[in-house]
């Protein structure tokens, strides 16, 4: 599945193994997210750090997200420019 597929509703899992419930039906490199770490909180999250679907429509799944050629590029960048 493309993260590009992920609806409003839908949890995932961060690589940085935190959650996130996505919060827009937008598509591209960055997703607006209620993301459930040590607090709380909702913002922007990185396309490219969504690794699988857990949680669709209520009913608990394990999906492996697929990303697109410019979430790649993106992710490439960010991470020759912060470090991995």
């Amino acid at each position: 599945m493309f993260t590009n597929e992920l609806k409003k509703g839908d949890r995932v899992r961060l690589s940085n193994g935190w959650y996130a419930t996505i919060m827009d039906n937008s598509r591209g490199n960055s997703r607006m997210c209620m993301v459930e770490g040590i607090e709380k909180e909702l913002g922007a999250v990185y396309s490219h750090d969504m690794v699988a679907l857990v949680e669709t429509k209520g009913q608990s799944t394990h999906v492996v997200l697929v990303h697109t050629p410019a979430q790649l590029k993106l992710k490439k960048l960010v991470t020759e420019m912060f470090g991995g």
